[in-house]
């Protein structure tokens, strides 16, 4: 499986990647949306990990996207900010999970099995 993980908080990315790592034979990371755009098309992610804010470009911008070039990535989406808009325009863009920050390893694991 090939992940993609895209946030701005590169501590984030490092646990993601630690996490992952057994999971995934090979991993790509990114600091921000435009990044993730320049980086798909090459990569070919299996599934991407996106936080929802991130400077420039939001999670959602980036999946918009995806979706209008007809990319079905499977997406986890995943915030520390809650708004009740996030979840709706989350399942219109069909991402598969969406977690709030902090989040539960176990719970992101399930995505792969």
């Amino acid at each position: 499986m090939k992940l993609l993980i895209v946030d701005d908080q590169k501590g984030i990315r490092k646990l993601l990647i630690e996490v992952f790592a057994k999971y995934s034979n090979e991993i790509e990371e990114c600091a921000n949306g435009q990044a993730a755009l320049e980086i798909i098309p090459r990569f070919k992610p299996d599934l991407i990990i996106m936080d929802v804010k991130m400077p420039g470009m939001s999670g959602f911008d980036v999946l918009k996207k995806l979706r209008e070039k007809g990319n079905q990535t499977r997406v986890v989406l995943m915030t520390a900010y809650s708004d009740p808009n996030y979840l709706d325009c989350a399942k219109a863009l069909g991402v598969e999970k969406f977690l709030f920050k902090p989040f539960d390893i176990n719970e992101l694991k399930n995505v792969l099995a």
